[in-house]
C-alpha cells in the first residue's frame, strides 16, 4: 500500500505563495500519477492538479491554471505543488493521492495522504 504524506500548508496573505509537498513511500504501477484535490467547508471537493512520475505530464484545474505549478523529484519520491498569487478562495485542506493513470477523477485515486491546511487570509 502506497503511503503519502503532505506538508507545507499554513497561513498566507492574499497574493502570497506556498509550496506543498507530497512524499510517497514507493512508486509502483498503482502510483503512476500523483494528484492534488482540495476540500473547503461547505464546498465541493475540487481537482487541483495531477502529474505523472515518468515524464512529468501535468493537468490543472481551471481555477488554478497559471497560478499553481506541479513538479516532481523522482529521487526523493516527492511531488511539489507551488502555489502563487494565492486568493482567499484557495483556502482549503489539500490532499494528495496516487492513481494508476493521469486523471481528474477523484474515485480513480486509491491512496491518500492525511491532508494539509492552507489558509489565505489578510
Amino acid at each position: 500500500q502506497v503511503q503519502l504524506i503532505e506538508s507545507g500548508g499554513g497561513k498566507v496573505q492574499p497574493g502570497g505563495s506556498l509550496r506543498l509537498s507530497c512524499a510517497v513511500s514507493q512508486r509502483t504501477f498503482t502510483s503512476y500519477a500523483i494528484g492534488w484535490f482540495r476540500q473547503a467547508p461547505g464546498k465541493e471537493r475540487e481537482f487541483v492538479g495531477a502529474i505523472t512520475w515518468s515524464i512529468g505530464l501535468a493537468e490543472y484545474g481551471d481555477s488554478v491554471k497559471g497560478r499553481f505549478t506541479l513538479s516532481k523529484d523522482n529521487a526523493k519520491n516527492t511531488v511539489y505543488l507551488q502555489m502563487n498569487y494565492l486568493k482567499p478562495e484557495d483556502t482549503a485542506v489539500y490532499y494528495c493521492g496516487s492513481a494508476g493513470l493521469l486523471t481528474l477523477v477523484y474515485d480513480r485515486y486509491d491512496a491518500w495522504g492525511q491532508g494539509t491546511q492552507v489558509t489565505v487570509d489578510p
